[in-house]
């Protein structure tokens, strides 16, 4: 999991655009629907998630889960809890990834992992038909799924499906061009929590090795 935290932190990038737009849409509604109410209505929110990995098909499952918070366009804060703890902070320019056992941060610009990311549907902007080739997927598990395909040619991912149920995301698929299947659900979902002013800010603790990119 450890090595494939940047990648999973580009998906965030895109991921975020679409964890901003749906919420107050009918339960009937098609998920191509209730992803633009929720990117329209959804300024910020916040939520639990569980992750689970794998790299091939029938390969092990590595599982982790945690907290996330979101407020478009740009920031967010995802916090992995368990097993080990981890941090991928986004402050509307930088996005930062802190490893708490290795006592490291990784800063990068925003702008440049943001595009086509997975991320940048759920946190990003509203024109995420811009990067992305949107479809209706149907209804499965419950949830009634969009997916979407990067328009870009040079993105790691070939493959992005998001549950809705309700006018809320429920669960997304990843699928990257290395064989690796993500798949997130989430839970406990709050639409436009108020926040607090420093919950995107991230200061290195004291004796923390700050590489930038």
């Amino acid at each position: 999991m450890r090595s494939g935290t940047r990648l999973f932190a580009a998906v965030l990038l895109k991921l975020a655009v679409l964890l901003t737009w749906t919420i107050a849409t009918q339960a009937q509604a098609g998920a191509i629907e209730q992803l633009r109410s929720f990117l329209t209505q959804t300024t910020s929110a916040r939520g639990e998630f569980v992750q689970r990995v794998a790299r091939g098909a029938g390969a092990a499952v590595q599982e982790s889960g945690g907290r996330f918070v979101f407020q478009r366009p740009g920031r967010f804060r995802w916090s992995y809890e368990r097993p080990y703890e981890q941090l991928i902070v986004a402050d509307g320019q930088r996005l930062t990834i802190f490893d708490r056992d290795l006592n490291q941060a990784t800063v990068r610009k925003l702008q440049t992992s943001l595009p086509s990311s997975p991320a940048s549907i759920l946190f990003g902007s509203n024109d995420f038909e811009r990067e992305f080739e949107v479809s209706d997927a149907g209804a499965r598990d419950g949830l009634e799924w969009i997916a979407a395909r990067p328009r870009a040619k040079d993105t790691p991912f070939e493959r992005i499906e998001i549950g809705f149920r309700d006018g809320l995301p429920g669960a997304m698929l990843l699928v990257d061009s290395f064989g690796q299947t993500t798949r997130l659900a989430f839970a406990k979902v709050e639409r436009n929590p108020k926040l607090e002013a420093d919950t995107f800010r991230f200061t290195p603790p004291k004796g923390a090795d700050v590489l930038t990119e």
